[in-house]
């Protein structure tokens, strides 16, 4: 009998807890970063009956504010850290997938473990799945692909499953647009191999391209400046010309720099024949690497495509070449390498910068909005810290820092359509001043850059804001006189 008969459909559930239970931690404990405002945001918009690129600018595939608003709702002033359980168990999930389809492809129970701990032990994931991104939802997406993929590789799939795999496909790539790449790269293999059924892999895909249609049928110009445009301009922008970020040998170095910290690189270099000879998980992996390379500059969370199949394919090489006793050492190096960045955040966060400071820094500000009878939407940089006052954030800033800081990546006239606003160009908010503005939270404190968060400082004083008096040395509120 085939052993894969005798296993239980899903991730062993003490694995799968303890899994949990870290990555749970690690969301609570990890450090706050500026990234995640326009995430937060976005979800609390949507949740309000806003839609994305229509209403508020979103720098990225509509999918998520739309899945995690009924979140946002129901968490209320606890948004921000529910938000971020919800990645994490969306990390549980992936690392349960990998393990599942590992065992569909073969590899015995005990490879599939040691490959779905080693990924669970990425710094490249653990990130990812520790603040309110937008990667975990993609990365589990294509990580639940892979099993109905698998099975279709070795011809136990079915139309069903094939409509499924366009689905979850379809779903990551609406998600976050890196993970188009591998959704076209796996139409293309299942174009050359009919068992993966591509009629009904594409009939699958279509409710979420309709999805996507429709959002973009909304507001065609802003949404094809969040997706494609800002995406492709704004780093060349905001990075001086010649910056060693923007060079491709900063990309080789960051690269094998985040692939390093844990058992990533170790993970390419074991599995790095099956590569030259790519079935159709070695093809997701390859197509993973380009659309982690393709954006500038590389980040660690560009890299997490490549990671739910790589681990796959590198169960089944532990399997068939069990590693000696030297590299099952460096291994556990690779481990502690991986768990350095996510220790690090989190001493970061016990010096003053952790989920709880925040949530008692978002009571300060809320007593002072309350104390200087605010109740309309707030005009700051950082919108992720307003979900405990119960006040949305202007719309125009939405995004956080990201389109604020740019210079010239929009028409001024078409600003007002796409509702964003830069520091160089305020003619919108002279023409409808915020009731209120709130300066802190941009800063290097939440990895963030304190200058750009005082040009909207300087735009408030210059145009008679009063300061409001708040019980925090890291915010300061200004309101607008009557």
């Amino acid at each position: 009998m085939d052993e894969r008969t005798t296993d239980p459909v899903l991730f062993p559930w003490r694995y799968g807890a303890g899994v949990l239970v870290f990555f749970t931690l690690c969301a609570l404990i990890r450090s706050v970063d500026h990234d995640e405002s326009q995430y937060v945001a976005a979800a609390v918009l949507t949740a309000h009956g806003y839609l994305p690129f229509r209403d508020f600018a979103y720098l990225q595939t509509p999918l998520q504010p739309f899945l995690f608003a009924p979140v946002a709702w129901l968490a209320g002033p606890w948004v921000w850290p529910a938000l971020r359980l919800v990645n994490a168990t969306l990390g549980a999930v992936l690392v349960s997938c990998v393990w599942r389809a590992a065992r569909e492809a073969g590899a015995s129970a005990r490879a599939a473990l040691i490959a779905a701990g080693l990924l669970a032990l990425s710094d490249i994931l653990l990130f990812s799945i520790a603040t309110a991104r937008n990667d975990a939802l993609p990365a589990a997406l294509l990580a639940a692909a892979l099993v109905p993929i698998v099975r279709a590789q070795q011809g136990r799939g079915s139309a069903g499953q094939a409509v499924l795999i366009g689905l979850l496909l379809a779903a990551a790539a609406a998600a976050k647009v890196s993970y188009a790449l591998p959704a076209a790269a796996y139409g293309v293999y299942a174009l050359i191999d009919r068992r993966h059924r591509p009629l009904a892999v594409l009939a699958g895909a279509m409710p979420m391209v309709a999805f996507v249609a429709w959002t973009w049928a909304m507001a065609p110009a802003a949404f094809v400046f969040g997706t494609l445009r800002f995406p492709a301009l704004a780093p060349a922008e905001y990075y001086t010309p010649g910056s060693w970020k923007m060079s491709y040998l900063a990309k080789a170095v960051d690269a094998l720099k985040f692939f390093a910290l844990g058992p990533a690189l170790l993970a390419l270099v074991l599995v790095r024949r099956r590569l030259m000879r790519p079935g159709v998980v070695e093809w997701l992996v390859l197509a993973g690497l380009v659309a982690a390379l393709l954006p500038f500059p590389t980040w660690r969370q560009y890299l997490l495509p490549v990671l739910p199949p790589l681990f796959v394919v590198l169960a089944l090489v532990w399997d068939r070449a069990p590693p000696g006793r030297g590299l099952r050492i460096f291994t556990v190096v690779t481990i502690f390498a991986g768990l350095a960045p996510s220790v690090a955040a989190a001493v970061q966060a016990l010096d003053g910068s952790s989920m709880l400071v925040a949530l008692r820094e978002g009571r300060a500000i809320r007593t002072a909005l309350d104390s200087a009878g605010v109740q309309g939407p707030v005009a700051t940089l950082s919108p992720q810290f307003l979900g405990v006052t119960g006040r949305l954030p202007d719309r125009r800033f939405a995004a956080g820092p990201f389109y604020y800081r740019t210079h010239q990546l929009a028409d001024p006239a078409i600003e007002p359509r796409f509702h964003v606003v830069s520091a160089d160009r305020p003619a919108d908010l002279d023409r409808a001043p915020p009731a209120a503005v709130l300066i802190g939270g941009e800063a290097p404190w939440t990895a963030g850059d304190s200058d750009t968060d005082a040009l909207l400082e300087h735009w408030a004083i210059a145009r008679g804001y009063r300061t409001v008096a708040i019980d925090s040395t890291r915010f300061r509120l200004y309101v607008r006189r009557p």
